[in-house]
């Protein structure tokens, strides 16, 4: 089983996507914040999935701190906001994702599943 470490910092989305991916098969470790995702950054993980802008530490330097940890690391960003999106390419880890929100939530375990299994 897949594990995944998600950080969103919109508690009711955090809720849906993580019953969604539990539901799908993955375990999941649901942070509220840049910080609190950093904090489990030790424990292996398959996935990183995490919202860009949140308060705090945003979700590129919570990537760039567990791509550093650990470089096989595969990551997801989700962000509701198109030009964070597009920069977010340039400032991103090797071979990030980036999903637009809204997100279905049978498309973001599409493309879950899609990156574990590359």
């Amino acid at each position: 089983m897949a594990r995944i470490l998600l950080a969103e910092d919109d508690d009711s989305l955090r809720g849906f996507l993580a019953r969604a991916l539990e539901r799908a098969g993955f375990e999941v470790t649901a942070c509220a914040d840049g910080e609190e995702a950093v904090q489990h950054l030790d424990t292996p993980w398959d996935l990183l999935l995490t919202d860009i802008v949140m308060p705090g530490m945003d979700g590129i330097e919570v990537a760039r701190q567990a791509a550093a940890r650990d470089p096989s690391l595969r990551i997801m960003f989700i962000t509701g906001f198109a030009a964070v999106a597009l920069s977010a390419q340039d400032r991103a880890p090797a071979g990030a994702k980036v999903l637009s929100k809204p997100v279905h939530l049978r498309d973001l375990v599409s493309e879950v599943e899609k990156m574990m299994a590359a």
